[in-house]
């Protein structure tokens, strides 16, 4: 099993002395899987190359599944990179899961507390986007281990003190790219009113429940992820579409189903490549930076209007 192993000092909700992400060792830097803290290359503005009347849904980008999910052992574990290393990588879709305690909200991944909370990952939001505002960041925020179905009102004081209330997009419909640039768009799955869009309006494949590494789950997994991509390309191009590459269970932890999938996404979108497509958003664990880099190319060639 390989893993990476490091000190993450950029959270500053809970002393780091130690707090250290540690799953094995003989961390591995590949084209399509990365399990080391740093990206091998970064694309921190690939997003000013987009047409401003471009629909956001029409954009093909990199996201990554439970986003903030560094710690925990392999079975919790779902990115090495942290938060601004992701962000600078390119990858703009966020997968965020709060635990709600009394109107706090912590960051975890099940029972898994991953030594920050929600005001960690809007301070590290808003100051990517400060210092690059052609920019956008979706985030899926939903409500893990806690159930009281009640976040709303600590995810608006939140937003008010790490953040500021401007920073959101603030309506159901889908924006331009020249609307969401320096924009957090909440896909809000969580009750109460609207903070941005819903993320169940979203055109969704999320098969996540792999049984085990057999060749026959694997090849299932990626049937999924395979016919959803298809489905992309042709679908609908005023509705977003989100395909999830990720997966786990007790006997295929995230890292192990990661480096059997992650190279059959690389092959099949490599075998795309020059071409302008849109695959809508792609979402993995331990993506590798020329994953990344190869989803972004299918935007290449939309040069924004000056």
């Amino acid at each position: 099993m390989y893993s990476s192993c490091y000190s993450n000092k950029s959270i500053s909700f809970w002393p780091t002395s130690n707090r250290v992400a540690c799953s094995g060792h003989g961390a591995i830097q590949h084209p399509h899987y990365d399990d080391t803290p740093t990206p091998e290359f970064l694309n921190p503005s690939w997003m000013v190359d987009i047409l401003e009347n471009q629909s956001l849904s029409e954009v093909t980008m990199p996201g990554t599944h439970n986003t903030m999910a560094l710690y925990g052992g392999s079975l919790a574990q779902c990115n090495s990179w942290p938060l601004a290393s992701q962000l600078q990588a390119g990858i703009r879709f966020l997968d965020i899961r709060v635990r709600h305690i009394r109107g706090n909200l912590t960051i975890h991944h099940g029972i898994s507390y991953q030594w920050a909370h929600f005001g960690d990952v809007l301070e590290g939001i808003a100051s990517f986007l400060k210092q690059h505002p052609t920019e956008t960041v979706l985030m899926r925020l939903r409500e893990e281990l806690s159930e009281t179905g009640d976040i709303y009102g600590a995810v608006v004081r939140y937003v008010h003190q790490y953040a500021h209330w401007d920073l959101l997009w603030h309506s159901r419909l889908m924006p331009t790219m020249g609307e969401a640039r320096g924009k957090l768009i909440v896909l809000q799955d969580f009750p109460g009113p609207d903070l941005g869009m819903r993320y169940r309006s979203l055109d969704i494949s999320d098969y996540w429940k792999v049984s085990s590494l057999q060749p026959e789950q694997v090849d299932k997994k990626w049937t999924h992820v395979y016919t959803h991509l298809e489905e992309a390309v042709v679908g609908n191009k005023a509705r977003m579409f989100l395909t999830y590459a990720s997966g786990a269970s007790i006997l295929a932890h995230p890292n192990a189903l990661a480096k059997r999938i992650n190279p059959r996404l690389y092959d099949y979108l490599s075998g795309h490549a020059g071409q302008r497509k849109r695959f809508g958003i792609i979402t993995m664990d331990f993506p590798g930076a020329m994953l990344v880099k190869t989803i972004i190319d299918f935007n290449y060639g939309v040069k924004r209007m000056e």
